[in-house]
């Protein structure tokens, strides 16, 4: 079943209808790659989480890419999936190698930020903001690790810092695809993409950091 209403550049059912919201995609796989070639040496004791972060951004890009190419509610929900499990990982990871929690408190972290998604299903209607409300509970998220980074190591929250920013424009733009179709016939569903590559590259950027001045200053860990 093809959606042909959800973004504003489609316009009919063929696999390219879509050409810069597709091809936008690439942004997530030069980040992983990036990620993947660069952070796991600058922090060995935290390499593994690195690596993780760098599949699941490159599995974001494919994902969206075969929802964007072939739409249809299987890769719509790959779509959804891939983005939520990047999610949770970097909220556990970013818990337990940069705030010092232990890995039942990380854990929980995880299980408490998809209870918080869930409480946003019954609380905002399906279509609210075009759908761009499904996103609040990431950007809460992130504005409130961001300030319990700040804490542990500053440089590493003014990234996550920065990252919320960027999010807010990129989920702006996002929101306004399909309004202003009529006047951008491309929309900027694109530009959501290009930026939240960003995001997620900053994201791990600040994790990278803050994980490398915890395990440098020799921080114990209660596990």
């Amino acid at each position: 079943m093809l959606l042909l209403d959800l973004y504003c550049e489609r316009l009919g059912p063929e696999a390219w209808a879509e050409p810069l919201n597709a091809a936008s995609n690439a942004g997530f796989l030069l980040a992983a790659w990036w990620s993947w070639r660069t952070l796991p040496s600058r922090v060995p004791a935290a390499a593994g989480a690195l690596r993780v972060l760098a599949v699941l951004m490159a599995l974001v890009g494919l994902a969206s890419l075969s929802f964007h190419t072939f739409q249809s509610p299987a890769t719509g929900l790959l779509d959804v999936a891939f983005i939520g499990l990047f999610n949770v990982c970097y909220l556990m990871f970013f818990g337990y190698h940069v705030l010092g929690w232990n890995r039942w408190v990380a854990g929980a972290s995880g299980a408490g930020f998809i209870a918080l998604d869930q409480l946003r299903m019954l609380c905002l209607p399906a279509g609210f903001l075009h759908g761009s409300g499904m996103y609040f509970p990431p950007l809460l998220v992130l504005l409130l690790l961001s300030a319990l980074a700040r804490q542990v190591n500053r440089s590493a929250a003014d990234l996550m810092l920065q990252a919320a920013l960027l999010f807010m424009v990129s989920l702006t733009a996002r929101t306004l695809d399909r309004p202003l179709c009529g006047i951008w016939p491309y929309g900027l569903h694109f530009v959501w993409h290009l930026l939240n590559a960003l995001v997620l590259l900053q994201l791990v950027r600040a994790f990278a950091q803050g994980a490398c001045s915890v395990i440098g200053a020799g921080t114990p860990r209660r596990d």
